[in-house]
Parts: structure tokens; sequence; C-alpha cells
């Protein structure tokens, strides 16, 4: 008797657009189009997209308003992330990505309900940079 194996099904690729490299600082690194709120899941295909060279991403924080529901910490990749909320109106649409001797990383989050219409000239603009 044959047994036939079953591809295992493969996670999402996160939807996320750098900016170029830069010695410059920049206010929006980049754009973040998740697919739910849920940031348990999220947070990890985000981290796990990023570019080797932004070092472990040691804190992340998130705006209330958008991820209204997120623990204080999550392991991703065997390695504790902190995470950080916001109340405040500044910052609604970003996230702000820490790692620790690299750098403070800022994208623009794109809400998942938006349609990719919508999505994709946003995701484009950020990914120019403004410095």
């Amino acid at each position: 008797m044959a047994t036939v194996l079953e591809p295992l099904p493969s996670l999402p690729l996160a939807r996320v657009r750098l900016a170029p490299h830069s010695a410059l600082p920049r206010r929006i690194d980049g754009a973040w189009w998740p697919r739910s709120r849920d940031l348990l899941v999220e947070l990890p295909l985000l981290i796990g997209a990023l570019p080797r060279t932004w070092g472990q991403v040691t804190a992340v924080t998130v705006n209330t308003a958008m991820w209204p529901m997120s623990p204080g910490r999550i392991l991703v990749a065997n390695q504790v992330v902190r995470l950080h909320r916001s109340a405040g109106s500044h910052g609604r649409h970003t996230i702000c990505l820490l790692s620790q001797g690299r750098g403070r990383w800022d994208l623009l989050v794109v809400p998942p309900e938006v349609d990719a219409a919508d999505a994709e000239p946003l995701m484009a603009a950020a990914a120019v940079g403004t410095r």
C-alpha cells in the first residue's frame, strides 16, 4: 500500500516594502500591509521578512487603536520581542521596530481591510522613503 504525503501548508509571506538603504535617517522606512489585526500571527511574519542587516528585533511599539490586543512580549524565532503600546493619535498607522545596537525602523502600517488598489500605491510611496 502506497502512502500519499500531502505538502505542508506554507505560511503566507509578509507584504512589506522597504526603502533603499541610506546613511541618512528617514521618517518612514517602508510599509507593511498585514493580512489581519492579529499581532501574534502577523508580527512573526513581518520580522521574518526583514533584512538580516537589521539585526535581531528586540522591541516593537504599536498603536492600541490599530492593535487593540497585544501581550507584553512575544517569542519570535526563539527570541523574545518586547511589545510596547502607544495610545496617542501620533503614529496610529506606524510600527516602530528596534534592534539593539543596530537602529530603529518605522514602517507605515496599511490596515488589513484596505483593498489592493488602495494599498499598493501607499506601499510604493512609503518605500521611496522620506528624509
